[in-house]
């Protein structure tokens, strides 16, 4: 598969899972939906598989639970994906959190 098309549906599917987490997300009262940010889609070739890279914002302490509550919620995620983009396979979702802001964070230190 051509890399242009990958990155066409990495974004695809950045897009139609950040407009779709809140609605999903909505049934758990004990996570805070709008602090979850979809930074990145990495998508496999075969488009099997996909890796979400998420940033929680103010929760640090409690990504365990967020994880545990995306993980939970991949499955209505991908009936969302499998409604709204027209694919051939409906990829798995796996989640990942970024640790970008602890390393922003850490560089600010060092500046300071």
């Amino acid at each position: 598969m051509a890399v242009d098309r990958l990155e066409r549906v990495n974004s695809l599917l950045r897009r139609t899972i950040a407009e779709a987490l809140p609605k999903v997300l909505a049934g758990c009262t004990d996570i805070d939906a709008a602090a979850i940010t979809v930074l990145d889609v990495s998508t496999a070739h075969n488009l099997r598989n996909a890796t979400v890279t998420v940033s929680i914002f103010n929760h640090e302490g409690e990504t365990g639970r967020y994880l545990h509550a995306l993980s939970r919620s991949a499955r209505e995620l991908q009936q969302v994906i499998n409604r709204e983009c027209c694919m051939k396979y409906t990829p798995h979702l796996h989640f990942s959190i970024s640790d970008s802001i602890a390393k922003g964070d850490r560089v600010l230190d060092i500046l300071n």
